[in-house]
């Protein structure tokens, strides 16, 4: 049982199946997709009920989405099998993987709107901070996501570390926001000096969305360091699953930019397509993960 709070979108009842029944609809007459989202668990789980009545026109079968409280969370779900499917950030797969090995595995990730598929991760202050590199940050605060999340920690800990900004000693104080939106809403509100969120594009990533939907106000913030590429969130599948369902799921996911643009515009925030992927494609980010954990383990002992 899962000790995590859960927010669930009730499952949409629709029509008929569009695929001729399988197998695993005998076995399996519910399926659930759990979701790690910089949103808010309300915005979070209204983004995916689009997605959720493409999965129950395609397979015939209702999907249920949960988002938990913390990234670890969704990992923990597919670990108890009390989820099949998971969307969630390069770094969490990097988790799934070191508790469950193989029992879990990455098939797709999105492919943006500027034709990439990958991220990245940013530090951002308010726009009329005085600081404009990373060396005038010395001494200063700042925010990060969570431990588990690639842009909001992994990624930024590591990369200003092989920078010469050690954030253990450059800043004067660190802390975890909870989320990308809490950080930057705390440095909007002078709780931290600076923090990491992520960045897709001119047109998305969590500040676009932030000031779409009002939450803050536009132009309120300024990046002053990006870091490398990082691979695109992907679409994982637990691999004890039957094979029909796997290849159907697989399937439905890959053919949701053209059997239903309007579903895969919502639920994957203006990417446009979908692109395999493999765990090959995220082991630089499992290596990084790796060190961050390896030097926070030789700190506390």
């Amino acid at each position: 049982m899962l000790t995590r709070r859960l927010f669930f979108a009730a499952p949409t009842l629709l029509a008929a199946p569009a695929i001729a029944q399988a197998d695993w609809r005998s076995q399996i007459r519910e399926l659930r997709l759990g979701i790690s989202s910089a949103e808010n668990e309300r915005d979070a789980l209204a983004r995916q009920q689009p997605f959720s009545d493409y999965i129950q026109k395609a397979l015939g079968v209702p999907l249920r989405v949960f988002r938990a409280t913390d990234y670890a969370g969704v990992v923990e779900a597919l670990r108890s099998g009390n989820i099949e499917f998971a969307r969630f950030g390069p770094a969490t797969y990097a988790l799934a993987r070191r508790i469950m090995g193989d029992r879990v595995t990455a098939f797709a990730r999105d492919l943006g709107d500027d034709g990439r598929a990958g991220y990245n991760s940013v530090a951002f202050v308010k726009a009329e901070s005085p600081y404009q590199t990373m060396e005038e940050l010395k001494g200063k605060s700042f925010a990060f996501a969570d431990p588990n999340s690639t842009s909001g920690f992994a990624f930024p800990s590591y990369f200003l570390r092989k920078a010469g900004f050690d954030p253990a000693t450059h800043f004067s104080r660190t802390g975890f926001s909870g989320s990308h939106e809490q950080s930057v809403i705390a440095v909007l509100n002078g709780t931290y000096d600076a923090g990491a969120t992520y960045w897709n594009s001119p047109t998305r990533g969590n500040i676009a969305r932030m000031e779409e939907k009002n939450m803050i106000p536009v132009n309120s913030t300024r990046i002053i360091w990006t870091s490398p590429e990082i691979p695109n969130s992907p679409w994982v599948i637990r691999s004890d699953l039957p094979e029909g369902l796997r290849r159907d799921w697989a399937a439905a996911v890959f053919a949701m930019p053209e059997a239903d643009p309007e579903a895969f515009r919502v639920a994957a925030s203006g990417a446009q397509g979908v692109v395999p992927a493999t765990h090959e494609t995220y082991l630089d980010v499992i290596a990084v993960v790796e060190e961050n954990q390896a030097r926070r383990r030789n700190r506390a002992s």
